[in-house]
Formats: structure tokens, sequence, C-alpha cells
């Protein structure tokens, strides 16, 4: 009886049900239909009908680029499956290694934010021709029909920037002479929490955080008299973080200054002078092997057992 395994109040009776071949009527138990269930598990067997292949993949990278453009390209109905999977609409999506920019055109085509990430030089020969492309609406390739792609949208470039802070040759942080004034003071902006934006009026305002509180990046040392004369100029209604790579006077002098030594300030806030991230693989121990199960009562007989002449897959059994 089915009220052996469900409470009798956790059945309902079921509707007539019509399909193709006949129709199912039962009362009083339960049956589960898969169109109203909310979906299913994916399988781990996906075949190249459905996610396509490396040919695919390679056909798809030379309608855009030409013959042999790329390596290792994806298929983009493979990507297209992944991010169906791990993602919703709006969600952001990253790629460390963006190669051709698959990830990035898929994701795009979806309706889901990314970011990608690329240091060779095919960041500029493929990524961001294909990402134009999409935007257009030129690539009509990949899932583009499946998904009704029609262009539209956009992305920013960025490039990345060198160490803010290096190691000089007494093992001393600086700040890197890569970086001129305008990069040292848009960099610090972004490490304290201030909106970049140098005025034309105050030389002393290179951003902001509100409307009365500021930032001044220097890579001077200041005295007394300057502190002072900026404490003059900043006023009693507003506040000035200093940002110097020293200074000779009491940084509690003044009331509207908060006065910081670079690079002291943000040796703590970044991991400074490294331009390799390569991960770093550890070789952890091995589990403890089990113990080994203890005999049961009467092994201890000489009596041969009945399957001592079956040995491993490849081994010949002991007679």
């Amino acid at each position: 009886s089915l009220f052996g395994r469900y409470a009798p109040s956790s059945l309902r009776p079921a509707q007539p049900r019509k399909t193709s071949r006949l129709r199912i009527y039962r009362t009083d138990v339960a049956l589960t239909f898969l169109s109203e269930m909310d979906g299913q598990n994916t399988w781990s067997w996906w075949p190249n009908s459905e996610v396509g292949h490396n040919q695919e993949a390679k056909k798809e990278i030379n309608i855009l680029f030409g013959a042999d453009a790329f390596d290792t390209p994806k298929p983009e109905r493979l990507i297209r499956r992944i991010i169906e999977l791990a993602t919703n609409p709006n969600d952001l999506v990253l790629d460390s290694f963006a190669g051709s920019g698959t990830t990035g055109a898929v994701a795009h085509k979806m309706g889901r934010r990314w970011i990608m990430i690329e240091l060779g030089e095919h960041c500029h020969t493929h990524i961001i021709p294909r990402l134009q492309k999409v935007i257009d609406g030129e690539d009509q390739g990949g899932i583009s029909k499946a998904v009704n792609w029609q262009g539209g949208g956009g992305f920013r470039y960025y490039r990345l920037a060198p160490s803010l802070l290096e190691k000089d040759k007494w093992g001393n942080w600086v700040i890197n002479h890569d970086y001129n004034a305008t990069m040292l003071s848009e960099a610090l902006c972004k490490l304290e929490g201030f909106s970049y934006a140098p005025s034309d009026a105050a030389y002393w305002q290179h951003g902001h955080s509100t409307e009365r509180d500021f930032v001044y990046v220097t890579t001077a040392s200041l005295t007394h008299e300057q502190l002072q004369q900026l404490s003059d100029e900043v006023g009693p209604e507003r506040t000035l973080l200093v940002l110097c790579t020293a200074f000779r006077a009491k940084a509690d002098a003044y009331p509207n200054l908060t006065v910081k030594k670079i690079p002291r300030q943000v040796l703590s806030r970044c991991e400074w002078g490294h331009d390799d991230y390569s991960l770093q693989v550890e070789n952890l121990p091995q589990a403890p092997s089990p113990p080994a199960p203890l005999p049961l009562a009467g092994e201890g007989r000489k009596s041969k057992p009945a399957n001592a002449a079956q040995g491993g897959l490849f081994e010949e059994g002991e007679a």
C-alpha cells in the first residue's frame, strides 16, 4: 500500500492526464510529472551535438578573423551551457585567461556582465575586435541566432599599471619611478577611497570624498610653514588628507589636516612589486591508509576460502 510510504494528508486525487498514447486515471496516489517540475539536474555527459566541438570552435574563429587565427578556441555552445548552469541574467562572469574572448562574447550575448583579463597581445588582435563585432551586431555566428542576438551594450578597456611601489637597491620600499605625478595622485586617490578630480583653482585638491573633504598628494617633504599655509587655505569648514613622502612638523598640529607619509601609508594595502601571479600548488600529505579489517570469527581455521582461486582482473588466482 502507498499509504505505508506517504501520509494520507500528503496525497491528492490525480486528475485525468492525457498523453499522446493513453489516458492515466489514478486516484489517491503520488504522481510526479516532468512538466510540473522546476527542472532537472544536468547530465555530466555533454555530447558534441549539444555543446559543440573543437572543429566548430575553429570555424567560428575563422569566420571572425580568417584561417588559423587562434590555436585553442572553445565553441560558443559549450560556454553557453556553462554560463546557463552557473549564472543568471545580469550576473558577473570572470575569465582570468581570456584567450580569444569567447567567454566574454558569449556572456555579452546572454545578457551577463563580464570581466576578462589577458596579458597577451591577442587582447588587441582578437578580443577587442571580436567584442566590437558583437556589440555592432556583426557577429552572427556561434550562439547569436539561438539567443536572437542583434547587438548592443559596450565595454571598458583598462591597462594593467605597474606596481605603485618598488624596492630600491637597499631593499627599501619607494614609489615606482614609472609613476608621474598624475598617475601617483590617481592611484592614491583610489587606494584612500577618494574620487580623483584635480581642481584647476586649488593646487591641493587632487580628489574628494565629500563636498568638504579633499586629498592632496605630493612627493615633496613638507615643512611646518608649508603645512600651516595649507591649513589656512583649506579653512575651518573643510578637511584635507595630505599624503607626502616626509614632513617636519607635528601631525596633529593642524585641526583640519590629516598628514600621512607615503609609501608607509599604502604598504599594507596591496601586494607590491609582483609581476608573477602563478598559482602555488602544494603537495598535500596523503591520507593515512585505512586499518585492515578484523578477521571474522572462525577465519583462523585452515580451510580454503571458496573464492581463493579468484585473483584480480589481470591476475591468476592461487589454487
